[in-house]
């Protein structure tokens, strides 16, 4: 044991030496990075010297300071020597600047004077005291700032003495570095010098603003006891006092200041009311609860409105009632503001409330909470929800459906289902229809059982919801039904199933069995217009279908080439042969180049792929192309690139 104790005493005592030996290495490394700092602003150009005084700023010590006072007088490298004099802590720094006050006049002087202040450098304040007097109102007023930063017995006097009587272009720094100098006291914790100076700022005849800052600081500085000189601004006939006022109760601590604020409330107008209760909720006072709570029930609704936003802050369980009641007010903004803090109050405790509620309201009400309950995804009122959308009131069947469309499941679609084939109302049935939509669209494929029914009804309405949310479930049973409705007896139906099997590839761009629906109604459709749209569909599923291979997407437009007479698809099949490209696609562009309605598209389409050499074409082939295109093509453009390709070729 004693051997051990021998060898961890060795190695405790080797790693002290390497840390010893590693701190040496790392103070070595900056001095050697310092001397060869001071070098540059010796020997070094403007721009180096630069860079050196900001490195200096890192590196610099005491052995710097005097290369660096060298720099002060110069107009080009004074501000940057001052950087680094601004964060060498040894006290030369202090007494360089100090020096330099002296020395520098104009716009070196005032920069000399602010880093002084930056330093809070106390050696200088017998300096910067006489320049409280300077005729340049510049250098006066950064003089009496950076005594304020300085703070402290010799600064804050002087500042105090020379305010009275201070020429006006520079009382307000005056009054400024007397604020400061009062800051400064209150956080060394001498806090009566700290009310003393704040209270004879305020009461001398200086510029509002710093009225305004030292009455801040006054009411705080005095802490609870600040209370009285608080409600006086919170009083006050100038707006920008009781601004002050509301700013600082902010800043305050303790119940008493909410007490305060809840207190004024009763006599204050409409537009400061607002503001009170404001600043009650951005405090977060729970004991100002039953005042803001209050103030939502009744009174001027622009101070309700205020109220019921503010309860979202500082509300909680108990106060569900009065903001359901307000939920429900004939005024909107008032209703929507309730409403709103409703839905963001957090707590399960919240939920459970609402959710109480919701089984034994009814009307307007009844209505909020739905909504409620969707908005804040309340766990268990699902059921509750669906029981409502048989609800005697249209406003609460609506809300309802509406609801169950934003949170409902496959189990709603069925319910929503039944409930269509026994309601007769056009408004329900919209209503029931977006929510069947926006379920399905959400839960796809498992909702087309509950579905199939309304593609049987003997309403021919009903066949045609059918229709449409069919095509939000997607998959072949759906794809089966629709297809089944092209041929249904009722001709408004008949529209309907037609168009939804023509916009399928748009929602079901990979569901490659919608091709053979859409080609057998494009070849023998019972209206010219329902061929158009199948056979436009059926080019935009082609289009739009990446995933299937080229080869078998050309031969899908090859078997509908027969059918393709209108411009607007040949158009369309000229994109999708180009977007296919291969040597397949070369026949039936030519063929497409001698209509002139798409001659100048099929001749682009043309260039584009002779151009490429690695589709498979032979030489032969992309001559004979591009001869087309000269031939052919309406633009002189495409004409002058067929024919740089083809003299290429050659």
């Amino acid at each position: 044991m004693l051997a051990i104790r021998h060898i961890a005493r060795a190695a405790a005592l080797m790693a002290v030496v390497a840390c010893a030996a590693t701190a040496g290495r790392a103070y070595a490394a900056a001095d050697d990075k310092e001397a060869k700092l001071i070098t540059t602003l010796q020997t070094g150009t403007n721009p180096e010297k630069a860079i050196a005084c900001k490195n200096l700023a890192i590196y610099g010590t005491k052995t710097a300071v005097p290369v660096l006072a060298a720099l002060l007088p110069d107009e080009k490298l004074s501000s940057w020597a001052r950087i680094a004099l601004e964060n060498i802590p040894d006290p030369v720094a202090d007494e360089a600047l100090r020096d330099a006050v002296g020395k520098v006049q104009g716009n070196l002087l005032i920069g000399v004077i602010n880093s002084i202040g930056q330093r809070r450098s106390v050696v200088a304040v017998d300096a910067l005291t006489q320049k409280l007097k300077d005729t340049d109102t510049g250098v006066a007023t950064a003089a009496a700032e950076a005594m304020g930063h300085i703070g402290g017995k010799a600064a804050s006097a002087a500042l105090e003495q020379f305010l009275p009587d201070s020429p006006a272009a520079v009382r307000p720094s005056v009054a400024y570095g007397c604020v400061l100098s009062a800051e400064r006291y209150l956080a060394d914790g001498n806090r009566a010098e700290s009310i003393r100076l704040y209270d004879f700022v305020r009461k001398a005849q200086v510029p509002r603003q710093r009225i305004q800052e030292a009455t801040r600081g006054a009411i705080l500085a005095r802490g609870a006891e600040g209370i009285p000189l608080l409600v006086e601004q919170l009083r006050s006939p100038n707006m920008a006092m009781f601004a002050v006022g509301v700013r600082t109760a902010r800043e305050m601590q303790g119940p008493q200041v909410a007490d305060a604020i809840v207190a004024e409330l009763a006599t204050a107008s409409p537009d400061r009311q607002g503001l009170l209760i404001i600043t009650l909720a951005d405090r977060g006072d729970g004991n100002a609860l039953p005042a803001v709570l209050a103030a939502t029930k009744s009174g001027p609704t622009s101070v309700r409105i205020v109220a019921a936003g503010a309860l979202e802050r500082i509300g909680n369980v108990s106060c569900v009632a009065v903001l359901l009641d307000t939920a429900t007010d004939a005024d909107a903004e008032l209703a929507q503001a309730a409403k709103t803090t409703l839905a963001r109050l957090r707590g399960k405790e919240i939920d459970a409330e609402l959710l109480r509620r919701l089984s034994k309201s009814s009307g307007k009400t009844l209505a909020v909470l739905i909504d409620l309950a969707e908005r804040r995804k309340i766990d268990g009122a699902l059921a509750a929800i669906a029981q409502c959308v048989e609800n005697a009131d249209p406003a609460v069947r609506s809300t309802a459906v509406e609801s169950l469309g934003a949170i409902g499941e496959p189990q709603q679609v069925a319910d929503l289902v039944k409930l269509l084939a026994k309601i007769q109302d056009a408004k329900d049935r919209t209503d029931i229809e977006k929510a069947l939509v926006a379920i399905c669209s959400r839960c796809g494929a498992v909702c087309t059982p509950h579905l199939l029914p309304l593609a049987k009804s003997t309403d021919p309405a009903l066949r045609t919801t059918a229709s449409r949310t069919l095509a939000c479930c997607g998959g072949p049973d759906a794809l089966s039904a629709v297809t089944a409705l092209v041929d249904d007896k009722d001709e408004s139906v008949q529209d309907a199933a037609v168009r939804t099997l023509s916009t399928w590839p748009n929602r079901w761009p990979d569901d490659t069995a919608v091709t053979q629906p859409l080609l057998a109604l494009a070849k023998s459709g019972k209206k010219p217009q329902y061929q158009v749209l199948a056979l436009r569909g059926y080019l935009q599923f082609v289009q739009g279908a990446k995933k299937l291979p080229a080869d078998q997407r050309l031969a899908k437009i090859v078997d509908a080439l027969p059918l393709i007479t209108r411009p607007e698809e040949k158009r369309l099949a000229i994109s999708v042969l180009s977007a296919v490209g291969t040597a397949g696609s070369l026949q039936p562009l030519i063929a497409f180049a001698g209509d002139s309605a798409v001659a100048d598209e099929a001749c682009a389409a043309i260039v584009d792929l002779a151009s490429k050499n690695n589709q498979g074409l032979s030489k032969e082939q992309r001559q004979k192309a591009l001869q087309t295109v000269i031939e052919k093509a309406k633009s002189d453009a495409t004409k002058k690139k067929a024919e740089g390709i083809l003299q290429a070729i050659k």
